[in-house]
């Protein structure tokens, strides 16, 4: 079990995550004290991936408000917590919770990209507090594999070039986030 922490570039905001990649699968358990258009917010979010890093459930739950779960077959099919399909994000693999870093890594060890290689993609983007998921298009380039890689948010016109640790985690995100130091005892 890994835990790393990312603080906001925009404002207050912090994220405490806790990543395990044992046994064949990858879960995530992580908390984000963040805010959005001037409201604040605590966010606890919940992934589960197979081990080719595709998302087979996702949890959130906004502080006093919403909470949404999400089971997905890998394939691109999503249910909701009842069972309902969830026809808007039908064919996503991926999902972006746009409070955190963290999703960014689900596609860069998913595509495996060689360097140079650009791949689009749709994915399930899920902004707090309102947890409402919709398809948005977004590209990864690989600019150096396994170390650095540019975010391509098409939806909204904007670029990033991302720094990655060995396990594809953020280490920094200009101007959104930054991974803070681990402290040892």
């Amino acid at each position: 079990m890994r835990e790393v922490r990312w603080a906001s570039e925009e404002g207050e905001g912090i994220e405490h995550l806790a990543f395990d990649a044992s046994g064949g699968t990858i879960r995530v358990e992580s908390v984000v004290i963040g805010q959005r258009y001037g409201k604040a917010y605590g966010l606890c979010y919940t992934v589960h991936c197979d081990a080719g890093w595709r998302v087979t459930y996702a949890a959130f739950r906004v502080m006093g408000g919403k909470a949404i779960a999400m089971h997905g077959d890998g394939q691109g099919h999503w249910r909701d917590g009842e069972g309902r399909a969830l026809k808007a994000i039908e064919g996503c693999i991926d999902i972006d919770i746009a409070a955190t870093p963290f999703t960014n890594t689900l596609p860069i060890r998913r595509l495996r990209l060689a360097r140079g290689e650009r791949r689009p993609i749709e994915v399930a983007y899920i902004a707090a507090p309102g947890l409402v998921p919709r398809r948005v298009e977004q590209a990864y380039v690989c600019i150096e594999p396994d170390r650095e890689y540019r975010y391509e948010g098409i939806f909204r016109d904007f670029t990033a070039n991302l720094r990655v640790d060995e396990d594809g985690l953020v280490i920094d995100y200009p101007t959104l986030f930054r991974r803070l130091p681990s402290r040892t005892r």
